[in-house]
């Protein structure tokens, strides 16, 4: 029988790749082959597992609960306004109720947890011009921390207490302006609280041509007064240690702003620790809009 085995090797005649029931070969491989193959990589692959667990495990022992290990962020915060619409462009028409109704609907939906009544139950009445510092004992965690009252009433005249179309069918919108939350956040020194003001923006409209707004701006009211984010409403301590933290809102009323034409406004933040426009970011510490009111010429 070997003669003949000897014989078809020697005539060419290739051996069974799937199974071979001469040498019990699978693929070309013997069960114990394989075993070992197969007990090679269970191996590797637990070890490559416990590698990442561990690391996770030790990365994850680095973590705060309550605020960021490493903070590399932006040296002035972006800003955002209330309502944005699509595009940051606020248009509407003053004889059409359901084009500014949204714009009212969404201002009252993002100020009710500055309800007057909300705010007395869950924060406190700070001292203002003063940051509300609430320092850790060491190891013991002062939290959470609690949060100085921001009253919907400071809004004032875009409040949406007194007018219920924040100035929209009148052709007088509020726009509501915040800081992004940054924590350990010091806006401001010396008692000297950031502010807000805004101006009409200056666009391109030519290959070396620009143009600003300023003559359709018109007058501004800002609240509260000044246009100010207190300092007692800073540092923040982050969403989990301070719970019930109010941000801060500066509201912005167009008085006389020009109808049936497009105005380009700019608002941004003035701090004597805070500067607009870094080389990382341009838009830090500003926030560009459009506002188109139309109306029936009588």
């Amino acid at each position: 029988m070997n003669n003949k085995e000897d014989e078809r090797a020697d005539s060419g005649v290739k051996e069974p790749y799937f199974w071979n029931p001469r040498t019990h070969e699978f693929l070309g491989r013997t069960a114990s082959s394989w075993g070992l193959i197969l007990l090679f990589y269970l191996v590797f692959y637990i070890f490559l597992g416990g590698m990442f667990v561990l690391t996770m495990y030790v990365m994850l022992l680095t973590l705060d609960d309550y605020k960021p290990t490493y903070q590399d962020r932006l040296v002035t915060p972006g800003m955002m306004i209330r309502p944005r619409g699509e595009a940051m462009e606020i248009l509407y028409n003053t004889k059409d109720t359901e084009s500014f109704d949204i714009y009212a609907q969404t201002l009252n939906n993002f100020l009710e947890s500055y309800n007057n009544s909300l705010q007395v139950q869950n924060n406190d009445e700070c001292p203002p011009d003063n940051y509300f510092i609430q320092e850790d004992s060491g190891e013991v965690r002062n939290n959470p921390k609690r949060s100085c009252q921001f009253n919907r009433s400071t809004l004032e005249e875009c409040s949406g207490i007194t007018d219920r179309t924040y100035g929209y069918q009148k052709g007088q919108p509020c726009v509501l302006i915040k800081l992004n939350r940054v924590i350990g956040m010091l806006p401001g020194k010396d008692g000297q609280s950031p502010y807000v003001t805004c101006g009409a923006k200056r666009y391109k409209v030519g290959q070396d041509e620009w143009k600003e707004d300023s003559d359709a701006i018109g007058e501004l009211a800002y609240y509260p007064p000044n246009g100010t984010f207190n300092l007692m409403y800073f540092p923040y301590y982050g969403k989990k240690a301070q719970l019930n933290y109010s941000q801060p809102l500066v509201a912005v009323k167009f008085l006389n702003i020009s109808l049936n034409t497009d105005v380009n406004v700019e608002c941004k933040i003035n701090s004597n620790t805070l500067k607009t426009g870094g080389e990382r970011d341009k838009f830090a510490g500003r926030v560009s809009f459009k506002l188109r009111i139309t109306s029936p010429i009588n």
